[in-house]
């Protein structure tokens, strides 16, 4: 269970992001981290959690490893959500400047090594994850699930918490059609954000 005045710190890229706010802390954008917080102060509000979002758009795993120390060891988490890594994979198909597996498990250890050194953060990993539409985002799958591997094998490896969002997106389209949780097969529609956050929630009250 989550203590009192934690604070809950989600990085990550534009599904992340979600539109939040550089100047005020408490504007956490459309997306799952403002579900989450949401949720989560209504049902604890006698707890006086903060919530931290620190999403860019655009950023791949480099980004995060660049900026790591201001914007996460610095701020001293109590718990920690990543996603990256979709746009590791998007870059090659738009802009020919690929991230290879291993580069991606490189920086993304790098991150993960500096978490568990310098805080006691609590850290949940999100898997990255692409769905079928548009047609073009199929073959994303051969440079896509190599990352979704490293992730998983850093969860193991680090012991952290994993939320294998490739898979509930997969599941979550056998019942309605994949742009109904992501318009573009990557940014998640407001049913494909409450997806991500009631994953995240159930993992934060456990």
């Amino acid at each position: 269970m989550i203590k009192d005045g934690a604070t809950i710190l989600f990085q990550g890229d534009s599904i992340t992001d979600a539109g939040r706010s550089r100047e005020n802390d408490a504007e956490l954008g459309s997306g799952y981290a403002m579900f989450v917080a949401s949720w989560l102060s209504a049902a604890h509000p006698q707890k006086r959690l903060r919530f931290l979002n620190r999403g860019i758009s655009g950023n791949r795993v480099r980004d995060l490893k660049a900026r790591w120390q201001e914007d996460c060891l610095d701020l001293k988490p109590d718990f920690l959500t990543i996603m990256i890594g979709i746009n590791d994979t998007w870059r090659r198909y738009d802009r020919n400047d690929p991230t290879s597996a291993e580069k991606f498990e490189e920086d993304y250890r790098f991150i993960l090594s500096q978490t568990r050194e310098h805080t006691q953060a609590e850290i949940i990993l999100l898997e990255p994850f692409v769905l079928p539409h548009p047609q073009d985002r199929i073959s994303w799958r051969e440079d896509l699930d190599p990352k979704i591997h490293v992730v998983r094998k850093l969860a193991r490896e680090f012991k952290t918490r994993l939320i294998p969002t490739d898979g509930l997106f997969a599941s979550a389209a056998a019942f309605r059609e994949p742009e109904f949780w992501a318009p573009d097969g990557v940014h998640p529609s407001p049913a494909g954000h409450a997806l991500i956050a009631r994953a995240v929630i159930k993992e934060l009250e456990a």
